[in-house]
């Protein structure tokens, strides 16, 4: 979830009365900061991923399958170990939003060696034995985008009730008890406590629900006006579903800056491959990932800021950052003018000022009082405060103060995957994709307002298959595009609207697109008349390596799984869990998810995980 430091977290009038002086602070801590570090530089490749596990158990008797809140309890022995032997661990783990969820991450980083490929599956598989070894028989640890009755009655082990008529209740929720969240760190209650009293009202979360032929209208709890609407009012419904994120370093910020936009425009691409979410509070919904319903179980605006500011904290990201995109930047970019003014003042470029000062339109939703008085010149946790609950696609990091650490960009969007082979596979090819952008200068930029109209279809049901996604016609930079941002970065003060930059002119005088409508299969697999191909770029990037037969088996092993998922012939998790609902014994054709039907899909994705039935369920169906 971001940043975390312990403290006493303030409540919520106190911590509007400091919002001012968190932004204030914050945006001097970023220009110290960033003068300190700019110029840095010869970072090796480091990187490494974050999956965000579910606990689950299981009530063989009743048939039954609910979140295990016992995250805390597993945290205090696995932190302990840590703590005793730091550089002998091979997983590192880390509370997130939920009581039955916990994030794992590879004991230290993986480095720019090929060599590394062959170990990531081998590490995930090491963190899911690991918490398993501190399980209970009827217990397991699943990579589950999101549990599927999650906000139905008793969905929690021990189980607990909703509040909604407690003024006390962190969430006031119809559906998620207080319990289901994290409370060994103060963040995360007092975080979904500060965005419903910032918004003035609950959440509101609101997904289309799966018309089958015997669907009963209005679903329990939609909106008025709104029959076809599962309805979800709580922050944990949004937080407390799991994700797969990759972090790498780049060699400067220069670098880190490209690799942030160009990575920018594949995350619808990556988020419909990777979709594995098709079930809300127990209903099939019309979505298979989890963004949108993540999205706006942070959404802290007011009505008056929907006018001037479009999207909620967690979204797809507004403005690139490096040269090569900024005439990209089609869509209004809100921010405030002094804000942007002081860090121009301060020596920072345009675009990283512009890119800060958008950040900074959000209020903290958490502080922690010891965290108020701050050295600006070495302390980062104001700028770190609001940069870490900004969550959007692609987060730039700066390199933390007094470390070793360079800069870095984390890629956030995917839905995690069911197994490890699967989530080896993605982070894998996220790399190797760094990789080629660089080694080929590759060009994947095209308009903010097309990646967000990406963003879109990447969530709509059957979209890995169905959708097609605006994408660049030529990825390779032309001479000409290469002079006109020779130049690094643009110091004036520019313009956030640009809406010719993306169209040149033929040699006969007519406009040209610079990009198309494309499947997924076409953008990673390739297209004869123009796109080559991401992964056959790869492959053509690996023949000229040394790399060993091993290592080039497992890389190949991954591309190939992908390239197939890609065109269709190997079903994404959202689609093999939808599968496995429509077709199972008790399902009644009206879009419930029992508790029968989720026990069994949840036993079958515990086999999976175990190594079972991966080949056949996956291709099949």
């Amino acid at each position: 979830m971001g940043l975390l430091t312990e403290g006493r977290p303030l409540s919520w009038p106190e911590t509007k009365a400091l919002a001012e002086h968190v932004r204030r602070h914050g945006i001097e801590q970023f220009i110290n900061h960033y003068h300190r570090l700019k110029d840095r530089s010869g970072d090796s490749l480091k990187w490494g991923d974050e999956i965000e596990y579910i606990l689950v158990k299981f009530d063989e008797l009743e048939k039954k399958a609910r979140v295990a809140l016992k995250a805390e309890s597993l945290l205090e022995v696995l932190n302990e170990k840590e703590e005793n032997n730091p550089h002998a661990c091979k997983a590192l783990w880390r509370p997130e939003f939920g009581a039955y969820m916990i994030e794992g991450t590879p004991g230290k980083p993986f480095e720019g060696f090929l060599t590394h490929f062959n170990m990531v599956e081998a590490n995930m598989r090491h963190r899911r034995e690991e918490i398993t070894d501190l399980l209970k028989r009827d217990e397991c640890i699943l990579s589950l985008s999101n549990f599927p009755r999650l906000g139905c009655e008793d969905f929690t082990y021990p189980s607990y009730k909703p509040q909604p008529n407690n003024p006390n209740s962190v969430t006031m929720s119809k559906y998620y008890p207080d319990e289901a969240s994290f409370d060994g760190h103060p963040r995360f209650k007092t975080a979904a406590k500060n965005v419903r009293m910032r918004r003035g009202e609950k959440v509101a979360i609101k997904v289309k629900v799966f018309k089958d032929k015997f669907t009963k209208l209005p679903i329990e709890g939609s909106p008025i006006n709104e029959p076809d609407v599962v309805l979800l009012d709580a922050t944990g419904l949004g937080m407390g579903c799991g994700c797969l994120q990759v972090t790498f370093q780049a060699a400067n910020m220069h670098e880190g800056r490209l690799l942030y936009d160009q990575l920018a425009t594949m995350c619808p691409i990556m988020l419909a491959l990777t979709a594995a979410s098709p079930i809300f509070r127990g209903y099939l919904t019309e979505t298979d990932c989890r963004w949108h319903i993540i999205s706006s179980s942070v959404d802290c605006r007011t009505p008056e800021e929907k006018s001037y500011i479009p999207k909620s904290r967690c979204d797809s990201i507004s403005s690139y950052l490096s040269a090569r995109g900024e005439k990209y930047n089609d869509i209004p970019l809100p921010y405030h003018q002094r804000d942007y003014n002081r860090l121009r003042q301060g020596g920072v470029d345009h675009l990283m000022a512009q890119h800060i000062a958008h950040l900074f339109v959000r209020d903290t939703i958490c502080l922690l009082s010891e965290k108020v008085h701050q050295n600006d010149e070495q302390d980062t946790d104001h700028f770190e405060n609001i940069q870490s609950t900004n969550w959007q696609t692609m987060r730039f990091k700066p390199p933390p103060p007094n470390s070793s650490i360079g800069w870095r960009v984390e890629f956030r969007p995917c839905d995690v995957q069911l197994s490890d082979f699967e989530n080896a596979a993605v982070v894998c090819f996220i790399i190797l994709l760094t990789r080629i952008i660089l080694a080929y200068d590759l060009n994947l930029i095209i308009p903010i307002s097309r990646v967000d109209e990406n963003m879109k279809t990447a969530q709509k049901r059957d979209a890995c298959r169905e959708g097609k996604f605006y994408f660049r016609r030529n990825i390779f930079y032309t001479a000409d595009e290469k002079k006109q941002t020779s130049g690094g970065y643009v110091n004036g003060k520019g313009s956030s609207s640009h809406t010719n930059g993306y169209h040149k002119e033929t040699d006969d005088g007519q406009e040209e697109v610079e990009y198309e409508l494309m499947t997924i299969g076409e953008i990673l697999n390739g297209k004869s008349d123009t796109c080559p191909g991401l992964i056959p770029l790869i492959f053509s990037y690996l023949e000229t390596m040394d790399i060993d037969s091993n290592t080039y088996g497992t890389i190949e092993k991954y591309l190939r799984y992908l390239q197939k998922r890609a065109a269709g012939e190997i079903l994404t998790g959202a689609q093999w869990i939808r599968e496995q609902v429509l077709k199972h014994s008790e399902y009644k054709h009206d879009s419930i998810v029992s508790e029968r039907i989720n026990y069994d899909l949840l036993k079958r994705i515990q086999e999976i995980q175990n190594g079972k039935f991966v080949e056949q369920i996956l291709r099949s169906g």
